[in-house]
């Protein structure tokens, strides 16, 4: 058995039938170029044969009333994949717009906890003869990383199916039995929380103070709940709906390279840019800058003896969006400012402090406070820990295919929570740059035109480098006279 990490189980203890914990990637795909031609029957049967070599895929939750720790994982011995890979067709045109609606139907429904956390949708008539696989995960299993990495297991550099990976095939996570759960469970909870705790107390005190003081002399991260309200910042339905746009990856690179940013820079430029324009058009744009939360990835980070090995290796870095600006350019540059100082403040703080303190998350009472936070509309009430989580994720830069069907575009989806209803996810894959929005229909029906201001953006940046060029041109043309 492997025990869920604090922060992994998190995920579970959060969720409510209106707050889903869902991850997924929306992948659009060509399936002329499955050896043999497609099938659903064939393509669930090579799913099935994947899945062998994917031991996160194969196990599922287990826990008892004796277990006063978190759940742990164990081996799915009656795995079978008909349980995970469906299918259902898309009504006709069968464009982006009907896609996403019937994504945001199967992105927003609670996956089974008897089962692995994870299922397939095959989305049959989509426009040009394409398909649409749907992979939706919980978050307990998985991280943004961590389904770049499944994506890049099941994405291939070919169409023809790869041979297995024979220790792959041989992991398992076990079993348990309810004594194991129980004794181990009792051992964490009991005497290694305690001892966690007084380590994890000394190096906690400092931060808060350090933290309002940067944010006061705005030098830093902005503090939590400190931004300013907005229609997203409100309680959930359980309803979601999607939207998506692609464009060249080498038009956002050519606009880091000439301003001197770095990717993630101009993508929260985007960002602020398209949250500008949207909210300025229904006259409800704040004055001070909205504040967006970004994931970090702390893989690589030296976990300490606080923690537990998990799934989700995350932590959080608020960066001001540069909303109140209006020229793109100031915007850009703006965005690059406000990111450089997040990032050397959240530098300062210990990576692994977040997940330390998840450790602790006890369970069912956790859960019980959800559903109260929930049904009594709370987070309606207190000012927004932030506006939008905004995910920059670096996917396989190569063609790929998906169970052997050409991959045309991966749209990314992370989950929304109460009051922080806006998921913006980036993942960059082939040479493109796919955006995926996530929200609740009841307080952003017009998703689209939000997701349309991150090419509007990107136009007029690219506008800014072309005239910059035709400026210096021109120069050194007169200096030549």
């Amino acid at each position: 058995m492997q025990r869920l990490s604090g922060l992994d189980a998190s995920f579970l203890y959060l969720e409510t039938p209106s707050q889903v914990m869902n991850v997924a990637a929306i992948v659009e795909v060509d399936p002329s170029t499955i050896p043999g031609g497609y099938t659903f029957e064939s393509l669930r049967l090579e799913m099935d044969r994947r899945v062998r070599a994917l031991p996160m895929l194969r196990r599922k939750l287990a826990d008892s009333l004796t277990n006063v720790d978190h759940p742990v994982w164990v081996e799915d011995e009656d795995f079978g994949i008909e349980r995970h890979v469906h299918r259902v067709a898309i009504p006709a045109p069968g464009g982006l717009e009907e896609l996403a609606q019937m994504c945001g139907h199967l992105v927003a429904q609670v996956l089974d906890r008897k089962k692995p956390l994870w299922d397939m949708w095959v989305l049959e008539g989509v426009a040009d003869d394409k398909i649409a696989l749907v992979l939706r995960m919980h978050h307990a299993c998985v991280d943004g990383a961590t389904v770049a990495e499944i994506l890049a297991e099941l994405a291939t550099t070919s169409p023809q199916p790869p041979a297995l990976d024979a220790d792959r095939v041989k992991e398992s996570a076990g079993g348990a039995s309810r004594s194991d759960m129980a004794v181990g469970g009792a051992v964490n909870f009991f005497l290694q929380r305690p001892v966690a705790a007084l380590k994890l107390i000394p190096k906690t005190i400092p931060v808060p103070f350090e933290w309002f003081k940067r944010a006061r002399s705005g030098d830093g991260m902005p503090a939590p709940f400190l931004a300013p309200r907005t229609r997203f910042n409100a309680p959930l339905t359980p309803r979601r709906n999607l939207a998506f746009a692609q464009m060249p990856l080498d038009d956002v690179k050519r606009v880091k390279d000439h301003f001197g940013v770095k990717v993630n820079d101009v993508v929260l430029a985007m960002a602020g840019g398209a949250l500008r324009e949207y909210l300025e058009a229904r006259g409800e744009l704040p004055e001070e800058p909205l504040v967006g939360l970004v994931p970090v990835s702390v893989r690589g980070v030296a976990e300490d003896d606080l923690i537990e090995t998990g799934t989700n290796k995350v932590t959080g870095m608020f960066t001001r969006l540069a909303t109140s600006v209006a020229d793109p350019v100031e915007r850009i540059r703006l965005a690059g400012k406000y990111a450089d100082q997040a990032k050397g403040h959240h530098q300062g703080i210990d990576a692994n402090i977040l997940r330390s303190f998840a450790e602790f998350a006890p369970g069912n009472t956790l859960g019980s406070l959800m559903r109260v936070y929930t049904d009594r509309r709370l987070s309606g009430l207190h000012p927004p820990v932030f506006n939008a989580i905004i995910s920059n994720v670096a996917g396989p830069n190569r063609p790929m295919y998906m169970l052997g069907a050409r991959v045309s575009a991966v749209y990314p989806m992370g989950p929304i929570f109460h009051g922080l209803g806006l998921n913006m996810t980036v993942m960059s894959v082939d040479g493109r740059l796919n955006v995926g929005l996530l929200s609740c229909p009841d307080f952003a029906p017009d998703l689209w035109d939000l997701v349309q201001g991150f090419q509007t953006q990107l136009d007029e940046l690219l506008a800014a480098v072309d005239a910059d060029l035709a400026k210096e041109a021109e120069s050194d043309e007169d200096s030549g006279e």
